[in-house]
């Protein structure tokens, strides 16, 4: 059986030498000359916007002044930092009466910020105004909405 797979496959081979040596030196011509102006060539185009370019945080540095209602109800004041999409500075609330330093950060138009242990809030950006809701400890809260002083 090894004999036979053996002679059959040199038999193969070698008409497939034979096939190739027998060619003449003829080289083969297309029948029609190609088109070129049907190729389609790529064309460099501008670059698609990032995920991070299309998401670039708003401008909310400076001071606001807004209130709120739910759980507390009453006004506050923000004084802002930013560096590019991270926020940090103080928040005054009229009721309960307190200061805090807060924390937050910035993605696209949506906000969130907060103190350790206190009141948290989640909100949108929109030019000079901003509103959202806020959960403080415990459970509980409401809504707010702030504009740019």
């Amino acid at each position: 059986m090894i004999r036979i797979t053996l002679g059959i496959t040199a038999l193969l081979s070698g008409a497939l030498l034979a096939g190739c040596s027998s060619s003449t030196s003829d080289t083969p011509t297309p029948t029609a000359a190609a088109n070129n102006s049907s190729i389609a060539t790529p064309t460099a185009s501008a670059p698609a916007p990032t995920t991070a370019a299309a998401a670039a945080a708003a401008n909310v540095a400076g001071g606001w002044t807004g209130q709120y209602s739910g759980v507390y109800t009453g006004t506050f004041t923000l004084t802002w930092q930013q560096t590019g999409s991270a926020v940090n500075g103080q928040i005054v609330l009229s009721s309960p009466a307190h200061t805090f330093s807060i924390t937050g950060n910035l993605t696209g138009n949506a906000i969130t910020f907060g103190a350790v242990g206190a009141v948290t809030y989640t909100g949108t950006v929109s030019g000079t105004s901003m509103s959202g809701t806020y959960q403080v400890p415990g459970g509980g809260g409401g809504n707010w909405n702030a504009n740019k002083s």
